[in-house]
């Protein structure tokens, strides 16, 4: 790993997902010291995802186009930067709605471009992924765990500070990413949409779509659901960040699995594991231990899921659509699906319950798996690095 930039990157991952881990456990509970409804924080919540829908399409294609991707992720850490600010200055709905909108335009913009600008740097090497990887899944945890603890005893007030301090060094490691070469490959010749069109990759998107449905109501109200069925915030903290941990050590011998099960069987049995996970957040919030067992099926939900998603990307989208295939699968999966799930979680959650949501939230992974298992069989592909 001696040509690649592996703290610079590692850095970078590590305090983008420390904003994750910021985000996802802890908004939802301080918009609802707000005084918003479940409704409203679906809406505000999905914000995060709704941009993602075009904003890393848009990023994706300048970058292509000009093959300056690491300008690109620095104006969008410092857009951030300044959009979030606007927290601080009002509350109201229709306030906060403006400034999460507007963080997401550009806090969507750095993840695709730096997974293109990881996997170009790391050349053959691709299965060296999830070592870089794996200092966001550590950031995530030390910023949940964290949180969670301070929480107990401090008010969920000043979850904008923490949040605020990890865009900053977003911000900073932005600056020092080298850029990498981009390779120019046969497949060059053929649009994008000619690589969309092939079956096995309309099926991968659908379903990558689909999973992040599934997880919509657990980013929006896993935590709400938690505390108000007497669930303390620090083991809320604990949790979280017991599913990354999974997730780190999947992260650690993927490599060792690549070499023995392909991408595609792997992110069936995602998908099948994320069916068994969500039944039982659903109906066994009761029994502490089934909700912690649940939770260490993370490590397939994502942890399995993302790496085989990612390099299967990867493998049908080479030289030139790089960057746009990697914003194309944001786009589509968290972007699309995650607006989704957590717009139709705001509403179930109210009209049908807790228990129901996360049920849909399970026919939607099983949806998933019936769709890229019938129509995901990968054809041959151009040449290029093994994955």
């Amino acid at each position: 790993m001696s040509a690649v930039p592996y703290w610079r990157l590692s850095g970078f991952y590590f305090f983008y997902f420390a904003f994750v881990g910021a985000i996802s456990p802890f908004w939802g509970l301080y918009l609802q010291s707000l005084s918003f409804n479940a409704f409203q924080i679906g809406i505000l919540m999905s914000l995060l995802q709704v941009m993602r829908i075009f904003a890393p399409n848009v990023w994706g294609h300048v970058a292509d186009r000009t093959g300056r991707r690491t300008q690109i992720v620095q104006l969008a850490a410092v857009g951030s930067v300044v959009a979030f600010c606007g927290v601080f200055f009002g509350t109201s709905f229709w306030w906060m709605f403006a400034v999460m909108a507007a963080l997401s335009f550009f806090w969507s913009a750095s993840l695709p471009l730096v997974e293109a600008m990881t996997l170009s740097h790391l050349g053959e090497r691709t299965d060296a992924y999830g070592r870089i990887r794996l200092w966001g899944s550590i950031g995530f945890i030390v910023m949940v765990v964290g949180l969670g603890y301070a929480f107990d005893h401090v008010p969920i007030g000043w979850l904008p500070w923490a949040v605020l301090a990890v865009m900053l060094g977003i911000a900073a490691f932005a600056r020092v990413i080298p850029e990498a070469e981009i390779l120019a490959h046969p497949g060059d010749r053929h649009s994008i949409w000619d690589v969309v069109k092939r079956p096995e990759v309309a099926a991968l998107l659908v379903a990558c779509l689909l999973m992040a449905a599934t997880h919509g109501p657990y980013y929006t109200f896993y935590s709400i659901y938690l505390v108000d069925h007497g669930y303390e915030k620090s083991t809320v903290g604990w949790l979280w960040a017991l599913g990354v941990l999974c997730e780190i050590g999947i992260f650690l011998v993927i490599p060792r699995i690549f070499a023995r099960v392909t991408p595609r069987r792997l992110i069936l049995a995602s998908f099948a594991l994320a069916v068994l996970r969500f039944l039982l957040i659903a109906w066994g919030v009761e029994s502490a231990w089934l909700v912690w067992g649940a939770q260490t099926l993370h490590a397939f939900t994502f942890g399995t899921y993302h790496a085989a998603a990612v390099a299967l990307i990867h493998r049908h989208f080479r030289g030139r659509h790089q960057a746009r295939g990697q914003a194309l699968y944001t786009s589509l999966s968290y972007g699309v699906g995650g607006t989704l799930g957590g717009l139709v979680s705001g509403v179930t959650w109210e009209g049908l319950g807790a228990n129901w949501t996360f049920t849909l939230a399970a026919a939607s992974a099983a949806l998933a798996w019936a769709v890229y298992a019938r129509w995901g069989h990968t054809k041959a592909v151009p040449a290029g690095p093994k994955l």
